[in-house]
């Protein structure tokens, strides 16, 4: 068993606490049909691949970070 380290407590809490946002982000997106990339949006009626390809990589994402923050709160060890 490894020591108590409180700085995986506190990355562990902000990698969770980025999920929700990022969901939010995608069912915005989804109803609004666009989703921001960088300081501009893409549009799904313009560019439905495109579009498909960045839900796809902000669903990775929010997995990535949900991921990241479990392991680092519940000491998941591979």
């Amino acid at each position: 068993m490894a020591a108590f380290r409180p700085e995986e407590t506190l990355v562990g809490l902000i990698a969770l606490a980025v999920v929700p946002w990022l969901i939010w982000r995608l069912e915005r997106g989804v109803r609004e049909g666009r989703l921001p990339i960088g300081r501009s949006y893409l549009l799904r009626d313009e560019r439905p691949g495109a579009f498909r390809a960045l839900f796809a990589l902000y669903v990775a994402a929010a997995l990535t970070m949900a991921f990241i923050g479990i392991d680092l709160l519940v000491g998941i060890e591979f």
